[in-house]
């Protein structure tokens, strides 16, 4: 199916769009949908960062995952996620990554349905510093940084921007995706937005899931940013995998913190894995039972795996 938007090589023209606030009166929520509003055209030239013609051809080779409590996790970087996600966008291939700290794995590894979902996808990232250290000790994966959604995230803005690869926003409420949506511009001024769009916080029915996707194939966006949450943005973009067109990348917090609705921790905690901490002091109400849960099960699954690979002589 031909692909409105802007052409193929993302160069003959820029894209902007407008939020428009639809309202429902049975269920009181606002939700915003994007119109694409084409500038004058500009002249622009390829840049340095686009892919050469003959890599367009060669098939792309994602990373070699590993089985952490039942869940394929990706052994990458940083720069190797961000390289495979614009080789993707640029050949039209709608792989699906997703960023997974504890608790998406945990709660992957405890839905067979939810998991098998999750073992399809092109990359599994290692969010997480447990789980880093996880797939360092269980498999000597020697992996320096863990790939961090939020940041995972601005790394491929800057790319697409580099590159002119329209980009989508899918997800949050709709302060945060318009608040997103102006500081990656700010940010990033050459970044193509092709839309934004805040969904409803109920489950979509059919004809809602038809013109969302629609919406999005029709922006001519190359990559497609979800930020639904775990695991609502898994099975999202699961159902969706072959109906989007673009690629797909599950992004969980990332949309609140670069909207400024949330704090990011300091670096050193980040570092030293207590991130979990930090967002426990900011909302208690809301996450020590999740934490209380999903860190003692992480930590309790996990040493049963490393007992049976001791067992079996695979340490």
């Amino acid at each position: 199916m031909q692909r409105a938007g802007p052409p193929k090589a993302f160069t003959a023209a820029r894209w902007s769009f407008e939020t428009v606030k639809k309202h429902s009166a049975n269920t009181g929520f606002y939700s915003n949908t994007s119109i694409l509003k084409e500038s004058p055209t500009q002249k622009t030239t390829k840049s340095p960062g686009s892919p050469q013609p003959g890599k367009l051809n060669a098939a792309i080779v994602w990373p070699p995952k590993y089985d952490l409590l039942g869940i394929k996790v990706s052994a990458t970087s940083y720069a190797e996620a961000v390289e495979l996600v614009l080789a993707a966008a640029q050949k039209n291939e709608p792989a699906v990554i997703s960023c997974h700290a504890v608790h998406a794995v945990v709660t992957a590894s405890g839905r067979a349905e939810l998991r098998d979902q999750v073992n399809t996808f092109q990359i599994v990232t290692p969010d997480g510093q447990p789980v880093r250290w996880a797939l360092n000790s269980l498999y000597k994966t020697n992996l320096a940084e863990r790939v961090y959604g939020p940041e995972l995230m601005l790394r491929i803005c800057h790319r697409a921007a580099q590159e002119l690869a329209p980009v989508y926003l899918y997800g949050g409420s709709p302060q945060v995706v318009a608040a997103l949506s102006r500081n990656l511009k700010n940010r990033y001024h050459d970044l193509v937005i092709a839309g934004a769009e805040s969904p409803p916080f109920r489950p979509l029915s059919q004809s809602e899931k038809e013109a969302t996707v629609r919406r999005i194939n029709s922006s001519g966006a190359k990559i497609v940013f979800i930020g639904l949450g775990c695991p609502k943005q898994d099975y999202f973009a699961y159902e969706q995998r072959k109906q989007i067109q673009a690629v797909k990348v599950c992004v969980g917090a990332a949309f609140d913190l670069h909207a400024g609705a949330q704090t990011m921790a300091p670096r050193w905690m980040q570092k030293s894995g207590l991130e979990w901490a930090f967002r426990l002091g900011q909302e208690p109400g809301r996450l020590w039972r999740r934490y209380l849960f999903t860190n003692s099960t992480f930590v309790v699954k996990l040493l049963l795996q490393s007992g049976r690979r001791l067992v079996s002589g695979k340490f």
